[in-house]
């Protein structure tokens, strides 16, 4: 059988009291009472059976056995604080948001350190594609991409035409029916706002030449960048690459998308963090709508 180990509270007293050559300033740093740490290192001494301080009147030095002694506690202790150190963080303030890639992609990537810098004390924790309904009671803000139900919507929540700059020039715009039908047309499968549905609304009277199919808006934008059609796309997710100049409208009507990006903060999460992140996002969309219109 494994003999069992001093108590972790000898070792502390110990090599705190080496550190400060002082059983009053380990006291101090520990608090307890100089009684207390004198009384853990006579008991560990005691069990191993060796002095470890040479107590004099002006203070206390080490011995042999204490200088011995102390490097391999230290690492020790170090080691012991290493493990705690991410749980110890764990119970500090964090705000777990739950998004869409695409909205943590266009919108809070480019833009979360200067959350950060406002908001220092905070630790962030971003949950993204469609997170299991788990996690619904951990997150503090959900930012979700559908009917809303009454939830507040982020942006104004619009379909709008994009293409890059490269593809079409402000010269060629707005497009004619004619000249729409020669582009590809860029469009997120599993929504509601499909281009059958949407055309009108465009008052395009003509379908596109060919179509390109995606799994999310933020892979439409990505694509109608790089010059691979048109894209019918969230308002949302195209605001910074229009607010840049990387993308442009290629028709200015601006209809209501069927679904969209809305809000939620669980009513169990009422903290002060997850309003000013609510806060701070809705003010960064607001800035980017007013540089558009």
């Amino acid at each position: 059988m494994s003999q069992s180990l001093p108590p972790l509270g000898w070792f502390r007293s110990f090599e705190c009291a080496a550190q400060h050559q002082s059983f009053t300033a380990a006291a101090e740093e520990l608090g307890l009472t100089q009684s207390a740490v004198s009384q853990q290192i006579r008991l560990l001494e005691s069990r191993l059976g060796c002095r470890l301080f040479d107590r004099k009147p002006r203070g206390i030095t080490l011995t042999d056995d204490g200088r011995q002694l102390l490097p391999e506690i230290t690492r020790a202790i170090d080691a012991l604080r290493s493990a705690t150190l991410p749980f110890e963080q764990a119970r500090t303030e964090i705000l777990t948001i739950a998004t869409s890639v695409s909205v943590a992609q266009w919108f809070l990537a480019p833009r979360l350190s200067d959350f950060l810098n406002d908001y220092p004390q905070l630790n962030v924790r971003l949950l993204t594609t469609v997170w299991p309904d788990s996690l619904a009671d951990t997150t503090d803000v959900q930012i979700r991409f559908g009917a809303g139900e009454g939830q507040p919507a982020l942006g104004r929540n619009r379909l709008v035409l994009v293409a890059a700059p490269a593809l079409i020039t402000t010269e060629q715009l707005p497009l004619t029916d004619e000249a729409f039908q020669q582009y590809p047309l860029i469009q997120a499968v599993g929504t509601s706002d499909t281009w059958v549905n949407s055309a009108h609304h465009f008052r395009y009277n003509t379908n596109p030449g060919s179509a390109l199919y995606v799994d999310s808006h933020g892979l439409s934008v990505d694509l109608a960048r790089s010059g691979s059609g048109i894209a019918l796309t969230s308002e949302l997710i195209a605001l910074p690459l229009l607010a840049s100049g990387e993308l442009v409208m290629v028709n200015p009507l601006t209809p209501d998308s069927v679904d969209g990006y809305f809000i939620n903060v669980p009513s169990a999460s009422g903290a002060e963090p997850a309003r000013q992140f609510v806060a701070w996002l809705q003010g960064e969309v607001e800035t980017l709508m007013q540089q558009l219109d």
